[in-house]
């Protein structure tokens, strides 16, 4: 399927500047420690309140004080260098790849990337596979599924992949709305109304993991991807403005997993 990109693109793709002289250090890495000051600024109002309850509340030094400080400092490199590789790498790509397919001006593999970067991100979402293995452990417990490892095990996965294909389907409208410039609040709006319309049918046991599953998608793997995808394809289309048009697609992403899992609870159940 072509479609003509043509008359559409605007910008042209960016090219990375060659460093002069030789060899030259990323300048990230001078970047880092400023960074790192940034991660524990970040931390900052949590470590607050919980020194404030600690101390001042509950009366009493934490239990192993060091290793707890040594936990902290390991979640400030952590969140550092999360941070880092997201602009070394997941937002360029994410970018670069949109601007690619639409000098390409194919379409169906427009369409049949989104889908499969919203799918892809989205099993590999670590808080998905947490509820996903919680909702299945609670289900059986309440006498929903069998309760062997087995039935947990396919309720599990199953439920993570009706979430996953719904993530797919929400990148591809997002990506319809940015190439047709439609008004993202009424599909948002209309979105939310077969919300509440499936809430009324849905089985009561579903509806719980339903609104949760719509919380769990946009995690630290799917929200980078997906916001360079349309940040990317927004900057590559001539008429559409970033800022404007090129957010969104997370939206989409936390609106359909929950018209998803009702649905799949209305037929599994």
């Amino acid at each position: 399927m072509a479609f003509n990109f043509q008359s559409l693109a605007g910008v042209p793709a960016r090219k990375l500047p060659r460093p002069a002289g030789g060899i030259r250090p990323p300048p990230w890495l001078g970047n880092l420690g400023r960074a790192f000051g940034g991660s524990l600024r970040d931390l900052a109002p949590i470590i607050a309140v919980i020194a404030f309850f600690q101390l001042l509340v509950l009366r009493q030094a934490p239990d192993e004080f060091l290793t707890i400080l040594g936990g902290l400092l390991c979640v400030a490199a952590g969140l550092t260098l999360f941070v880092a590789g997201l602009e070394m790498a997941l937002f360029p790509i994410g970018e670069s790849m949109a601007n690619g397919f639409v000098r390409k001006g194919s379409l169906s593999a427009l369409l049949a990337f989104a889908f499969c970067l919203g799918f892809g991100t989205t099993v590999a979402e670590p808080a998905l596979i947490a509820v996903c293995a919680e909702a299945a452990e609670v289900a059986a417990r309440a006498g929903m599924i069998a309760n062997d490892p087995a039935a947990i095990a396919r309720y599990a996965l199953e439920l993570r992949y009706v979430v996953a294909f719904s993530v797919g389907l929400a990148i591809i409208i997002g990506v319809v709305r940015i190439l047709m410039g439609w008004p993202i609040h009424w599909l948002i709006i209309s979105g939310y109304i077969l919300v509440v319309v499936m809430t009324a049918l849905a089985p009561r046991e579903i509806i719980s993991i339903a609104y949760d599953s719509g919380g769990v998608t946009t995690s630290t793997i799917t929200v980078p991807m997906v916001t360079a995808l349309g940040v990317g394809l927004a900057s590559s289309i001539k008429g559409r403005n970033p800022m404007l048009d090129g957010f969104g697609l997370i939206a989409f992403a936390s609106l359909t997993p929950m018209i998803f899992v009702m649905g799949y609870g209305m037929v599994a159940g």
